[in-house]
């Protein structure tokens, strides 16, 4: 299921991350790489604030939609 799925407070682990070689890479720069822990914080106006790696990250939904836990 995709990431925009998950409530506040709830964890999964990243089973995929899909979108063009670009996308992919960018997400991966971020943390976002198959097999780690991320847990929603909140999301506000349509974005989504995760930790990732003891890290705050927020990206918008088009890319959370991307990320399959």
């Amino acid at each position: 299921m995709p990431l925009t799925l998950l409530k506040p407070g709830e964890s999964s682990l990243i089973t995929r991350v899909g979108g063009s070689a670009e996308t992919r890479q960018f997400l991966e720069n971020l943390g976002f790489v198959v097999g780690t822990p991320v847990t929603v914080v909140s999301e506000l106006n349509g974005n989504i604030i995760v930790i990732i790696k003891e890290t705050r990250v927020a990206i918008s939904r088009e890319m959370a939609v991307k990320i399959a836990v």
